[in-house]
């Protein structure tokens, strides 16, 4: 079997599922499938946000839960069409609760970008790069090398 490059379901570890549901869905995510008050699965257009608590998905991965760092050396990404949309959507999460960690401003590899925390932290980036564009659908396009190339 050939592992295929794609990512299905990320899961956030978090401390209080009513608060992360509440604003994920504040976000406009819509709570699906078998969500209960453990989990909460949230479909998106071609993967899926899983909330989970904190302990418990460090137990079912079989590591210590430790403290929540600060800084995790990992970051979500929503990418906008344009800076307006940036400043819209980065507005909009300050608006559901979200924490503003790096003000949208112009970045140094040209386009336009700022990050927020959800309630435990989670950095989400909200950017528009004007080197790799999005499709009808919103989704990233990167050019990848032709095979055999």
């Amino acid at each position: 079997m050939k592992f295929e490059p794609r990512i299905s379901l990320v899961t956030l570890g978090v401390t209080d599922m009513a608060r992360s549901r509440t604003f994920y869905e504040a976000l406009g995510w819509r709570a699906g499938g078998p969500s209960n008050e453990h989990v909460t699965f949230f479909q998106g257009k071609g993967i899926v946000l899983g909330l989970f608590g904190h302990a418990a998905l460090a137990e079912d991965a079989g590591v210590e839960a430790a403290p929540i760092p600060p800084f995790r050396g990992v970051s979500l990404a929503y990418n906008c069409r344009s800076e307006a949309e940036v400043d819209e959507a980065f507005g909009h999460a300050l608006s559901c609760g979200a924490v503003a960690v790096k003000a949208p401003e112009k970045v140094f590899w040209g386009g336009y970008s700022g990050y927020f925390a959800d309630p435990d932290g989670h950095l989400w980036e909200v950017a528009f790069n004007p080197f790799s564009p999005l499709d009808a659908d919103g989704h990233m396009l990167v050019e990848t090398p032709e095979a055999g190339a």
